[in-house]
């Protein structure tokens, strides 16, 4: 089977754990990228039985992963606005 453009975006996930501490606990997450010390993730998680979808970067500093960058997005509402207004410049990138 031919892999889609979209699939080719996400990189296999490997067996190390995300960096991530309680009390969140992961539900899922699919990595972006993870080269040349920097770890870039979506991921599903739960903080006290509320869920939010978080888009992670962190950085590999002596053999640890520290984050660097973390967004939330804590409702459909919320994703709606973030995607409409990204669809407004997606055409200007390469």
């Amino acid at each position: 089977m031919e892999e889609t453009s979209k699939e080719k975006d996400f990189i296999e996930d490997d067996n190390e754990p995300l960096p991530i501490k309680a009390p969140l606990k992961t539900l899922g997450h699919r990595t972006i990228n993870k080269k040349f010390g920097w770890w870039a993730a979506v991921v599903l998680v739960e903080n006290y039985a509320k869920k939010q979808i978080c888009f992670y970067l962190w950085q590999k500093k002596d053999d640890d992963w520290k984050r660097k960058q973390k967004f939330g997005i804590h409702s459909r509402e919320d994703w709606a606005l973030i995607s409409e207004y990204v669809d407004e410049y997606i055409d200007e990138l390469p």
